[in-house]
């Protein structure tokens, strides 16, 4: 089967180009973009239209590798032991399974999301490598090895964060989700918001869009900033002519809580303001 996007993700064609070549090949997917810009959705999506079950794997700065494979509680196991349980006598049931281990012994070919893999450590890839291109691993508790049958769709993101070691990016499919042109997100916001007024989506993207274009913004608004604005100005029934209005003393768009997260924008918007009011005194 072939990915075409769903009704709810709008996907380029080089975007389904890549999701397809992926999934023909069994390589590794890795989708780098700025953060909103759909990454994990994507493989939620994937998994929707190849009807297969996803397994999320969400990666934090304190992950390790070997927690995607398998965990042994040796402590409870000590613990039991002095207690006389007699669970003790197999190990198995100290082993916890991770995430790769559910992909590998999935009854249902899955889809494996590896979520941001840039969070972690440098090392956390590299020790990543001979499981995903065996796609089989080691438990040395219990002797037995886990190999996947089929090997699963395995979408990985990434922030752009860390650089990722190059034996491990050739062992994976690259796509890097470009930010949406103005005809994408009108697609986009269509789906999100069918019947919306046009005029007021037209008038909300040249704003957000030349919010994005401000020279020294430290973090631009994405896509799913944009949707949040749109909701809010939708349920507080903004009147067109708020969006409409280009005064330069009033620089800081309406709702701009959903659009600019950090003070120092404001306070560069803030400045614009100031400064175009000096101009026109």
């Amino acid at each position: 089967m072939r990915f075409e996007g769903t009704e709810d993700y709008v996907a380029t064609d080089d975007l389904k180009v890549a999701v397809n070549a992926a999934v023909l090949l069994r390589r590794p997917l890795l989708v780098k973009g700025e953060p909103g810009t759909g990454k994990t959705v994507l493989a939620q999506e994937i998994a929707k239209a190849l009807d297969a079950p996803l397994i999320e794997w969400n990666v934090k700065s304190t992950t390790k590798a070997h927690q995607g494979l398998y965990e042994y509680d040796a402590v409870a196991r000590l613990r039991d032991g002095q207690l006389g349980d007699p669970r003790v006598h197999d190990i198995s049931n100290y082993i916890r399974k991770g995430k790769l281990w559910e992909a590998f012994t999935s009854p249902i070919l899955p889809v494996l999301l590896i979520d941001e893999i840039d969070k972690a450590d440098i090392e956390f890839p590299n020790d990543l490598l001979q499981e995903l291109d065996r796609m089989a691993f080691h438990v040395y508790e219990t002797g037995e090895t886990v190999a996947a049958k089929e090997r699963p769709v395995v979408v990985i993101t990434s922030n752009n964060e860390k650089e990722l070691p190059d034996a491990f990016l050739r062992r994976c499919f690259f796509h890097y989700i470009k930010f949406p042109d103005r005809e994408t997100m009108q697609a986009i916001v269509d789906v999100h918001f069918p019947g919306i007024q046009k005029i007021l989506v037209s008038r909300a993207l040249d704003l957000f869009y030349e919010i994005r274009e401000v020279p020294g913004l430290k973090k631009k608004p994405s896509t799913s900033e944009l949707l949040d604005w749109l909701k809010l100005l939708l349920n507080e029934d903004m009147p067109l002519d708020v969006l409409q209005d280009r005064d330069p003393t009033k620089a800081i768009p309406p709702l701009h809580g959903a659009l600019l997260k950090n003070e120092q924008d404001i306070m560069m918007f803030e400045r614009l303001a100031f400064m175009a009011r000096r101009q026109g005194r």
